[in-house]
């Protein structure tokens, strides 16, 4: 079972991944959406959305830091244990209060305003069962250890983490961690299979490139250079 979850789980949940955003790249292109309902109703939305999305934003940031920067960069940059265990608990605490208070609106918002309801799908149902547990874990196992330098998943989960990429996963180092924490990593690989096939496959088509268009430049007309624009018919001006 070790190996499995930890030598062999990830892969599979990865594997997953890219095959089902091939697939629904393939046979469902025009479904790739979040299909967005806020042509029925905008008010809540513009609440509710920002603040789960800058909340999981913020969410990704912390796990990808956490896993992939190791402990001793950290302490040459003269942050020791303790600080950085005050920045994630308060950090990660509030980050994932946002998205589920953003979560909350949202499902709040499709129970009930119509047609809400119709455009939610089975596969989103479990999907945000699985992404609320995620996050709730995540967040009882951090404040589960808050004394001291709280657990040192710098320690275990991390390591093994960047295991995986250079597919050497040092699954013993899983063994000794904490049931909470375990639980969170193998529902956090769930959730990762479960993207192609629900609305959160819309991440993967962040229109990045936007950042990087050319600037558009507009010129006004020069009334001395072209004259004035002659009025069109049924335009006329209208004189009291």
């Amino acid at each position: 079972m070790t190996t499995f979850l930890w030598g062999a789980l990830p892969y599979i949940a990865c594997a997953l991944l890219v095959a089902g955003l091939v697939w629904r790249y393939r046979y469902d292109r025009y479904g790739w959406t979040s299909r967005s309902s806020q042509v029925h109703e905008s008010r809540l939305l513009d609440t509710a959305s920002p603040v789960f999305h800058y909340g999981i934003l913020f969410v990704l940031a912390g796990h990808l830091a956490g896993l992939l920067v190791p402990a001793s960069w950290t302490r040459s940059l003269g942050v020791d244990a303790h600080t950085y265990h005050l920045f994630s608990l308060y950090g990660g605490t509030l980050a994932g209060a946002l998205t589920v208070a953003g979560l909350a609106l949202l499902v709040h918002r499709r129970r009930t305003r119509a047609p809400g309801p119709r455009a939610t799908t089975a596969n989103d149902k479990v999907m945000y069962l699985v992404l609320v547990a995620a996050i709730v874990l995540g967040m009882t196992a951090k404040l589960s250890r808050t004394a001291g330098d709280g657990y040192d998943y710098r320690a275990t989960i991390a390591p093994w983490a960047r295991g995986l990429f250079t597919l050497r996963p040092r699954t013993a180092l899983m063994t000794d961690v904490p049931v909470l924490h375990q639980v969170h990593t193998v529902i956090g690989m769930l959730l990762i299979t479960l993207v192609p096939y629900t609305r959160l496959v819309h991440m993967f088509s962040a229109p990045v490139q936007y950042l990087f268009r050319p600037y558009v430049v507009y010129r006004s007309r020069d009334p001395r250079r072209s004259g004035p624009r002659p009025e069109r018919r049924g335009w006329e001006t209208t004189r009291n």
